[in-house]
C-alpha cells in the first residue's frame, strides 16, 4: 500500500493519520508539490484532479481524502470508525461534508494563504474559519466527540486544519471545547501530528 502524500497538506495528513490510527502501514510518497509534480502526467493518471493524497492499495487507486477515509475503515471493518446503522453513518457524512465545504472554504483556505501563498482574501476567508469554528464548538458543547459517542472518521476529517488553524492567522482561544476536543484527538492511540510551519500566530498551548 502506498500514500501519495505531501507533508503540508491537511488533507493528507487525514489519510496519513487514519492509517496510523489503524495500525495499518503504508509506504509513504512524497509528492513534490513546489515542483508542479502533482500535474505531472504520471500523477495525473492517479488522479486527474492533480491532488494529493492518493491512496494506491495494490493497485486500486482512491484519490480524495475522505474517500480513503470511508475505504479503509469499510475494507478494515472498522465499524467504530464508520458506523453501519443509518442514523451513525449519517451523522459521519454530515461532518465528511462540512470537512470538504465549510472547512475547507474557511480554516484550510486561510492557512493556505500563508503557507502556500494563495490568491484568497484573507479576511474573507478568516471570517469563513470562525463562523465553522463557532459551530463545531457548539456542537461539542456537552459532548466528547463530534459525530458519536466515541472517536470517528469525522473527526479524523475535521482535526488537521482545525489544528493548524492559527497558521492561517485564526485564532482558537475562544473555542474552549473544539480545543479540548483537539487534545483528544491528539491521546488516541497511533495518533501522528500533522506537520507545523513557523507561519501565523502563536497556537495554544
Amino acid at each position: 500500500m502506498k500514500l501519495y502524500y505531501h507533508p503540508l497538506s491537511g488533507h493528507a495528513h487525514r489519510a496519513r493519520l487514519f492509517l496510523s490510527l489503524l495500525g495499518v502501514h503504508a509506504e509513504l510518497v512524497e509528492v513534490n508539490l513546489a515542483a508542479g509534480a502533482h500535474k505531472a502526467p504520471d500523477f495525473l493518471k492517479l488522479n486527474p484532479f492533480g491532488q494529493v493524497p492518493v491512496l494506491d492499495d495494490g493497485g486500486t487507486i482512491i484519490a480524495d481524502s475522505n474517500a480513503i477515509l470511508v475505504y479503509l475503515a469499510k475494507k478494515h471493518a472498522a465499524e467504530n470508525w464508520l458506523p453501519e446503522d443509518p442514523k451513525g453513518a449519517a451523522a459521519v457524512q454530515r461532518w465528511l461534508s462540512v470537512a470538504a465545504g465549510e472547512i475547507a472554504y474557511g480554516p484550510c483556505a486561510a492557512r493556505l494563504v500563508t503557507v502556500f501563498g494563495a490568491p484568497f482574501n484573507a479576511a474573507e476567508v478568516i471570517a469563513r474559519a470562525h463562523v465553522i469554528l463557532a459551530r463545531v464548538d457548539a456542537e461539542l458543547n456537552g459532548r466528547q466527540w463530534i459525530a458519536a459517542d466515541h472517536p470517528t472518521i469525522a473527526d479524523v476529517a475535521l482535526y488537521s486544519y482545525i489544528a493548524r488553524a492559527p497558521e492561517g492567522n485564526v485564532d482558537r482561544s475562544a473555542y474552549a471545547n473544539v480545543n479540548a476536543w483537539l487534545k483528544r484527538v491528539e491521546t488516541l492511540p497511533g495518533f501522528v501530528a500533522f506537520q507545523k510551519t513557523a507561519i501565523g500566530i502563536p497556537e495554544m498551548a
